[in-house]
């Protein structure tokens, strides 16, 4: 939407200390952006490595339940998944980048999780369990990664917006109001030294 724009010379200095913080602001913004999609990108390839053996342990931890299963009485398999001893203590902090806050999770963990006994059950279902404990500390931080992954996304996004809008719309347009101005102010200019040395005609 076109505005109108008085052109004076305390407008055109207005405009000027304004296209000069835009411009600052989008150099920052630039640089913001890139920091973002290094950070961004960074922990993506990490997250995939990290989904990738995750899915393959809970794979190979759903194949080794299942035939624990097929091996046990389902009376016994429930008696002996009843009682957890294994306990888990979780806590979320948080972390700054580059002003965007992502989450970081503590995880501790206490006591085996064997909690039946060894003789009534299947190897299978031993085996099943030791892979998902195992498999909890990578899967805590695989929703760690990809938590801030979204969080960075958005940002990177909304940083994009505020990018284009100062490089193609905001900064353009302060800079044709300038040339406006600037050459309207020098048409008046040029008028005024015009009747300036008519009259110094006349009166000669």
């Amino acid at each position: 939407m076109a505005q109108k724009i008085n052109p004076t010379r305390m407008e055109l200095i207005r405009l000027k200390a304004k296209l000069k913080v835009a411009k600052r602001g989008h150099k920052l913004l630039k640089e913001k952006r890139d920091g973002l999609m290094k950070e961004f990108m960074a922990i993506i390839r990490d997250a995939k490595d990290k989904r990738e053996k995750v899915e393959e342990n809970i794979a190979e931890g759903f194949r080794s339940f299942v035939i624990a299963a097929a091996d046990m009485r389902p009376q016994s398999l429930e008696t002996a998944l009843l009682w957890p001893s294994k306990k888990i203590n979780f806590e979320v902090k948080t972390k700054n980048v580059m002003s965007v806050v992502v989450p970081q999770f503590a995880y501790q963990e206490e006591g085996d999780f064997v909690c039946y006994s060894l003789a009534t059950s299947s190897s299978g279902l031993d085996n099943s369990l030791k892979i998902f404990s195992d498999s909890l500390a990578d899967i805590v931080k695989l929703s760690q990664m990809e938590h801030s992954a979204r969080l960075l996304a958005a940002e990177i996004e909304k940083t994009r917006r505020r990018v284009n809008a100062l490089e193609y719309i905001f900064i353009p347009e302060m800079e044709k109001n300038i040339k406006n101005i600037s050459n309207k102010l020098d048409e008046q200019e040029r008028s005024a030294l015009a009747g300036l040395m008519r009259i110094k005609e006349n009166v000669v």
